[in-house]
């Protein structure tokens, strides 16, 4: 092993309530096959973090019961591994976890999907279907990015979330369930809500225990677990043995903002095992360098631009609104009259009368 490496090992899967501390970097012992266990309710949750561990002990707190839990986090941060540790943590264990997506299925279905249809429901509908309230009876039932389901089926929900009963479509049969529900979403639901774009009674029949699961910037010191146990997974896939990552390679990953989160990273270090040939892992770091600089130009052309917005603006106003002429904002500014106008125009300025009486920039 080359000096300057991190060696790999999988001493345990994650770190969970109730679970010690498990390092699963040592660069004393090589690198070993992984033990995956579908039993345990934190399998597939990586990290040691401050911030999971508060995740991980509200998991702990709410599961046993059977209330109701919104799951907030960015694309990617593994809303659905934390879904899936509440069932198997809670006294539904034993019974069916059924999930849906609610952004995959298009709206004309989502009822359906939802609460199922007699034959000849509806033209298409050839036989009788359950649906996932149903197939969720006794279990537990997780309704990934809720915040996309439409203001008209909204109400339909509510009821079947609060009273556990529904209709199929095309019967007049009232259906009772006992299902536990876990919902989850990307979306600001009380932003939402102002808009009127969600029903207040649903969030807050919802929203009985919110949970916020922190982005992976914001867990950085868990990279280096992450890395371990992705490399060791592909590895295992691709029968590739890989022992060692360079020191400056992971600290390039750790100081990687990863927009796409967990999963961003999970697919980053499965290209670099593709690419690895030898013993130590070969990670395109120059992507991430090419992302980061993207990103900051981007951030610095933002600042520039409302700089430039609060001088035109600035010059507006003590030209009394006047553009052209004498004393007007273009000669202030040095610029010529078409130049100040196309960039009033390009900067989203919409109109310079609340200056004075000056002309709007396409009057003059």
């Amino acid at each position: 092993m080359a000096h300057g490496t991190t060696a790999f090992t999988d001493s345990g899967f994650p770190v969970g309530v109730g679970f010690n501390p498990v390092t699963r970097f040592d660069e004393s012992q090589p690198h070993r096959e992984s033990r995956v266990n579908p039993e345990d309710p934190f399998d597939g949750i990586i990290g040691s973090s401050s911030a999971l561990r508060r995740v991980l002990e509200q998991v702990a707190i709410v599961a046993p019961t059977d209330s109701t839990v919104l799951l907030h986090g960015e694309t990617g941060t593994g809303k659905e591994l934390i879904a899936q540790a509440i069932h198997k943590l809670s006294g539904r264990r034993q019974r069916p976890f059924v999930r849906m997506n609610c952004a995959a299925i298009p709206s004309g279905l989502l009822e359906s999907e939802l609460f199922g249809h007699e034959k000849g429901a509806f033209t298409g509908a050839l036989m009788q279907k359950k649906g996932r309230f149903e197939a969720a009876d006794r279990g537990t039932l997780f309704l990934d990015e809720i915040g996309d389901i439409s203001l008209e089926l909204q109400p339909k929900l509510l009821r079947a979330v609060q009273e556990q009963e529904f209709e199929r479509l095309g019967s007049n049969q009232t259906i009772k369930v006992d299902v536990r529900i876990i919902a989850a979403t990307h979306r600001d639901l009380s932003a939402m809500m102002r808009e009127s774009k969600f029903r207040e009674d649903l969030f807050y029949r919802l929203n009985v225990f919110p949970i916020e699961i922190p982005p992976l910037r914001e867990r950085s010191e868990d990279i280096p677990l992450l890395v371990n146990y992705f490399v060791t997974k592909f590895s295992q896939r691709m029968r590739k043995q890989i022992e060692a990552i360079d020191e400056l390679t992971m600290q390039a990953l750790k100081n990687h903002s990863w927009r796409g989160n967990v999963r961003e990273l999970a697919n980053f270090v499965e290209r670099a095992v593709i690419l690895t040939e030898g013993d130590e892992l070969r990670a395109p770091v120059s992507e991430l360098h090419s992302d980061s600089e993207a990103r900051v130009e981007s951030a610095s052309t933002s600042v520039f631009q409302q700089a430039e917005v609060k001088v035109i603006i600035e010059a507006l106003k003590a030209a009394s609104g006047r553009i052209a002429g004498k004393g007007g904002a273009a000669e202030r500014l040095g610029l010529k009259r078409t130049t100040l106008q196309n960039k009033i125009r390009r900067l989203g300025i919409k109109s310079v009368r609340q200056y004075g009486n000056g002309m709007r920039p396409d009057e003059i």
